[in-house]
């Protein structure tokens, strides 16, 4: 493996993701494999998947076994082959390194029934980027953004396919304009919020391809307690709470 500073993570029902300094997970990413509800039945594409963290929560789960992460960086997409060898996912889980711009070229289009994306929370002129390539690819909009996880999702979804994502409440304009221009209507969203009577940090959101107008919005995600305890079911794991 090109980084020699991964470190293996162990998520509970005999699946271990592959993680380094440029390319771990959180609590979002965790938040978002659960919200997006995998069916035994859908064909799974993760976008941005960096260390494949979705991918593997939703084996875990043993939801399906038919996925595949996108993935820009090169060092990311060998965490991804690292940990398909270590959890012989060969067959079940795919790496594609591509730019996700590039769906046409490197994408099936109308395959998938799932499509997840976790993308970049800042614009490009949202405070000082990180100096760290990987990193200033993964927070900030140089390489992706919803907009373009939504064109991306929309010709890689089946009709009546679904489309998961993440962000920040304050760009939530932004989520639904970007699906509803590509033909994904919003269906369903949940704020989560740290503790109760706090501000959410965090909005997900379900889109459906071709569907019609309508959204369900659900009862707030609170992650811990008044003492900070994380609450039972958030995480599905004790072991992936430790790295949310």
């Amino acid at each position: 493996m090109g980084d020699s500073a991964f470190k293996t993570e162990y998520l509970g029902g005999g699946i271990t993701a592959v993680v380094s300094e440029d390319h771990t997970f959180g609590t979002d990413a965790v938040l978002l494999t659960s919200f997006s509800a995998a069916k035994r039945k859908d064909i799974c594409c993760d976008l941005g998947t960096g260390c494949g963290i979705i991918p593997l929560l939703m084996l875990r789960e043993e939801k399906n076994d038919c996925i595949t992460a996108v993935e820009i960086q090169k060092n990311a997409c060998e965490l991804v082959e690292e940990a398909i060898s270590l959890n012989h996912l060969e067959g079940k889980l795919e790496v594609i390194n591509c730019d996700l711009r590039d769906f046409s070229k490197n994408l099936p289009m109308g395959k998938f029934s799932l499509v997840t994306f976790n993308p970049p929370y800042f614009s490009k002129d949202s405070g000082e980027a990180s100096p760290n390539i990987s990193a200033k690819i993964a927070r900030h909009e140089f390489m992706s953004d919803i907009f373009e996880g939504a064109k991306c999702a929309s010709y890689i979804l089946k009709y009546g396919g679904r489309f998961c994502v993440c962000h920040r409440p304050e760009r939530l304009c932004d989520v639904f304009q970007a699906m509803r221009e590509n033909h994904i209507e919003p269906k369903r969203m949940a704020f989560c919020t740290r503790q109760k009577g706090m501000k959410p940090f965090l909005v997900l959101v379900e889109g459906k391809k071709g569907g019609k107008c309508g959204l369900k919005v659900e009862n707030e995600i609170i992650l811990a307690d008044e003492n900070g305890e994380y609450l039972d079911g958030i995480y599905g794991n004790d072991e992936v709470a430790q790295n949310g």
